[in-house]
């Protein structure tokens, strides 16, 4: 059943919006989208506004990954889209079912040179599910409810959607279509019995699970088939988290043991790409479960490959009635090479030196994080320890910038987590490379009173590129930064606050300072420019 409504172009649009759970608008002032404005305006609809356009998508991408629904973005027309299509290229690789909604100059005048004129369509087709110019007012309803669909349809992702300003500014009576209705893909029953019995046959099983069993809504799912079956669980991404560290079959540490030794690699809803070794994993038989069959692996051959609703097929690994190996010894030697691997860990992370290590820095911050507390990764060496060290103890609670890996989500990505959880600890771990791209929307944070708590590492170099190419050359070129550069008082300066810590000592204090402040906190910590984390690792 339909509605009809009455408006200008941002309130149809508006209609539509909050009709698909959409509670918040991220933007960065721009007149090509002032209907949009207004019509938020008078609703009470919050909006928040940044100082450069990826900050808002990757706000809205922050919202879309923590609470698993359409985040919003909007942007004006030319440069102003072209400043987000880094972040919409992140959700896309993220699958994040981001909505970017555009300006666009006139259609009336269209080749006359109008300000910001651009087709944008040609940049976002490739990183985008669904990309539409819509030219009439009467039709915007119809595609909004259009994008939001084809975005929340997994494999999910971004969508796209840019007015002229002749349809979002003018008036016009429209149908509010009835939401369509997502229903799961069924999976080839077929290929989840084969499925489930390599699994539960097999005699060294490893599962790997990321980030779509989070957005799938899998979690439980995940963890009643891992207990059936008694198979041993690593995970990366959003799937972080989703058996808690205490949890006797939940390994981060000893995965390289894993997967040296398994004659089954489980991988649930990541990509076989370069954070798994391309899904190469020696002479192990591959089973890759994915939410879609386009996320199939086209350069590995799995030998079974189920694709659907995650949650479906997990609760059918689970219920899986055939023979079943026995385990124990095999996830008895995996928490042998876990517990070895978590001692070398706690000495790396109580380390007292000078300058500081990296690794003391988590240290610190394992005392300090509260179990629900989102940690946010931007960063390439720094936030490479973060994976290593960092345990989350609840799915969704953990973001970092994915495989695209783009710099400067970490301004965006918290204020999209602190607008989605209020009340939880916010921190985000930087590079201080990483803190060139983004910092500048601290302002943003202050201004409308977003605390977070922000750990730069500051070491004074790209760490990631100046040792190899020492390495690779015996010199290196285009790697420093200025020395023990004051962020903190970039920070201050925008109206937050902070402090630099050059000693380890120092650590914990500063820390408990920066969670108690209740505004924008950044705590510049001095690290050792000679201890940088191999490239290799698989932080995300």
């Amino acid at each position: 059943m339909t509605e009809r409504i009455e408006g200008h172009g941002g309130e149809l649009a508006l209609a539509a919006l909050r009709a698909y759970g959409v509670r918040e608008m991220f933007t960065l002032s721009g007149g090509h989208v002032f209907p949009l404005y207004d019509a938020a305006h008078k609703a009470g609809f919050p909006l928040y506004d940044v100082r450069h356009e990826q900050s808002a998508v990757f706000a809205a991408e922050a919202v879309a990954k923590l609470q698993r629904r359409p985040g919003l973005a909007v942007l004006t027309a030319g440069p102003g889209v072209t400043n987000g299509i880094s972040g919409l290229t992140s959700a896309y690789f993220n699958a994040s079912p981001v909505l970017v909604m555009g300006g666009r100059a006139p259609q009336f005048r269209w080749g006359s040179g109008s300000l910001q004129e651009m087709d944008h369509l040609p940049l976002v087709a490739p990183v985008t599910k669904h990309a539409e110019t819509v030219f009439g007012p009467d039709d915007i309803p119809r595609a909004v409810t259009a994008a939001l669909t084809a975005a929340l349809t997994p494999h999910r992702g971004p969508v796209f959607l840019d007015f002229p300003l002749e349809a979002i500014f003018s008036v016009a009576v429209a149908e509010l279509p009835a939401l369509p209705g997502i229903p799961p893909l069924e999976a080839d029953p077929d290929e989840v019995a084969k499925a489930a019995g390599l699994i539960a046959a097999a005699a060294r099983p490893v599962v790997i699970a990321g980030s779509d069993v989070y957005a799938g809504d899998a979690v439980d799912a995940l963890r009643a088939a891992a207990e059936a079956l008694q198979v041993p669980v690593f995970t990366n991404g959003m799937g972080r988290g989703a058996l808690p560290p205490e949890h006797p079959l939940a390994f981060a540490k000893a995965r390289r043991v894993a997967l040296k030794g398994a004659d089954v690699v489980v991988v649930v809803g990541t990509p076989l790409d370069f954070r798994l070794g391309f899904g190469d994993f020696g002479d192990a038989t591959v089973v890759h479960v994915v939410d879609a069959p386009s996320q199939r692996a086209s350069h590995v051959q799995p030998a079974a490959a189920p694709a659907g609703d995650l949650r479906a097929i997990l609760t059918a690994f689970a219920g899986h009635t055939g023979d079943r190996a026995d385990h124990a010894d095999w996830v008895a030697q995996l928490r042998v090479a876990e517990d070895a691997a978590k001692a070398r860990d706690a000495e790396e992370m109580a380390a007292d030196t000078d300058p500081i290590r990296p690794a003391r820095v988590y240290g610190e911050l394992r005392r300090v994080l509260a179990r629900d507390a989102i940690t946010i990764g931007d960063g390439g060496d720094f936030v490479s320890y973060a994976g290593r060290y960092l345990e989350p103890a609840q799915p969704g609670t953990w973001l970092d910038p994915g495989p695209y890996g783009c710099l400067g989500t970490g301004m965006g990505y918290a204020m999209g987590a602190r607008v989605s959880h209020p009340d939880r600890q916010i921190c985000v771990l930087m590079g201080d490379g990483a803190a060139g791209f983004s910092l500048m929307d601290v302002e943003s944070l202050v201004r409308q009173k977003l605390p977070v708590v922000i750990v730069v590492g500051n070491n004074g170099i790209w760490g990631l590129e100046k040792h190899p190419m020492r390495a690779m050359y015996g010199y290196d070129v285009a790697a420093d930064l200025q020395p023990e550069l004051r962020y903190d008082r970039v920070v201050e300066a925008l109206g937050g606050a902070g402090e630099t810590v050059a000693k380890a000592a120092d650590l914990g204090p500063a820390l408990t300072r920066a969670f108690d402040a209740g505004v924008p906190y950044l705590v510049n910590v001095l690290t050792d420019p000679a201890d940088a984390y191999p490239r290799s690792s698989n932080l995300a």
